[in-house]
């Protein structure tokens, strides 16, 4: 039984970083940042910058740090480091001084370090990027309800689920952008936003987005621009590579929880047999892909493959792996196209198509995969 206070075993490796590396931890708000630093660390000496008068102290004198850090520290956690950007320079010079000290520097917002000239650490820290909870953290009974309700921790097992996405998408726009200044109008991002959500999975059109949100199509362009930095969403490029169909070359766009694209579509229930059951499955088995290349540190390109005729496949790893996916409860030949019309171009190692049939079975050279098989499967590592 799981509930409010479940407590979930990561599979994100960070220690294996820190063995090398001080580390960048950036994930959404809600995400569990700093349940995990603290579960993980609880030796670790704690800066949290949204305690008010510890921000204060720190903005009035980032030397405070440097000077409160016990002797033979060999780990300290410094919790939404976007708040005090100015605060990298100390953990820069500690790092110069103490080549055994290691940092872990979590936030929900990359974009103000990366744009606004933060000292980086100039690669004495990596970057990992920590997701909601995975099949491998909440087991694969729970499916259903992720595909609902998503997989932040607190909506997940929230007995309320419908309101606390309502308020982070609210939380959301009070507290990243107007707080950020990202943009001059709350109110145009804001429109925005839910036109965004009914692009989710599907190519961007700034042009019709723009339209639909009463904003200039150079500004949509920042605004999903603005999702990637604050961490809400991810672009899934074209493959482009094929030559004898010719590729679109337009990415797709997914946000970064299932459940909160729900919310911003008003979707109402997911039922199993929805058109939305299988614009929701698509959803969550790309957020899975992507947090496994993450967490595994995979330098592997992810991207989808459609020409311009229109034959599709879902994702494509590197050049070898092809996975489609489908709702359905039997797959037949008409669904294999996309794979097959790929196969012809390139030299495929796997082509799966995922899916609610019940067994595994092989048509020829494509794998007929059940989700729940193929997300064990790829958290084991036998996918890629």
């Amino acid at each position: 039984m799981f509930g409010a206070d479940a407590v979930y075993h990561r599979v994100i490796d960070l220690d294996e970083v820190l063995r090398h590396r001080s580390l960048f931890l950036f994930g959404a708000r809600q995400t569990g940042k700093s349940t995990l630093v603290h579960q993980r660390f609880p030796d670790a000496v704690f800066y949290d910058l949204l305690e008010a008068d510890t921000f204060r102290e720190l903005s009035a004198r980032p030397e405070y740090m440097r000077q409160t850090v016990p002797a033979g520290t060999k780990l300290v956690v410094i919790d939404e480091i976007q708040r005090l950007p100015g605060l990298l320079d100390e953990v820069h010079l500690m790092i110069e001084r103490d080549k055994e000290l290691r940092f872990v520097l979590t936030g929900s917002s990359a974009r103000k370090l990366m744009r606004g000239g933060a000292n980086l650490l100039a690669g004495r820290a990596w970057v990992a990027r920590l997701h909601p909870l995975v099949s491998a953290e909440v087991g694969a009974g729970r499916m259903l309800e992720r595909l609902d309700r998503g997989s932040l921790p607190a909506v997940l097992d929230s007995g309320l689920p419908r309101e606390e996405l309502k308020a982070y998408v609210g939380t959301y726009l009070q507290e990243e952008i107007r707080a950020e200044g990202l943009t001059r109008s709350i109110e145009n991002f804001s429109r925005f936003l839910t036109v965004a959500a009914t692009c989710n999975g599907e190519q961007l059109n700034y042009t019709a987005v723009g339209s639909d949100a009463g904003v200039p199509p150079r500004t949509v362009r920042e605004y999903f621009q603005i999702l990637e930095d604050t961490l809400l969403g991810y672009q899934l490029p074209a493959y482009r590579k094929t030559v004898k169909r010719k590729p679109v070359a337009t990415s797709k766009f997914f946000f970064f929880d299932v459940g909160v694209a729900n919310t911003l579509l008003k979707r109402s229930e997911v039922v199993p047999g929805s058109e939305t059951f299988g614009k929701a499955l698509e959803h969550l088995v790309f957020l899975e892909i992507r947090a496994k290349l993450d967490y595994s540190r995979a330098d592997l390109p992810l991207t989808y493959w459609r020409s311009l005729s229109g034959t599709e496949v879902d994702f494509l790893a590197g050049d070898r792996v092809a996975i489609e996916v489908k709702a359905k409860h039997r797959v037949t030949r008409r669904e294999q196209a996309g794979l097959r019309a790929l196969a012809e171009e390139l030299d495929l190692e796997r082509k799966l198509i995922v899916c609610n049939e019940p067994r595994r079975r092989w048509d020829e050279d494509i794998e007929v995969v059940p989700v729940e098989e193929f997300l064990s499967d790829l958290w084991a590592g036998r996918i890629f």
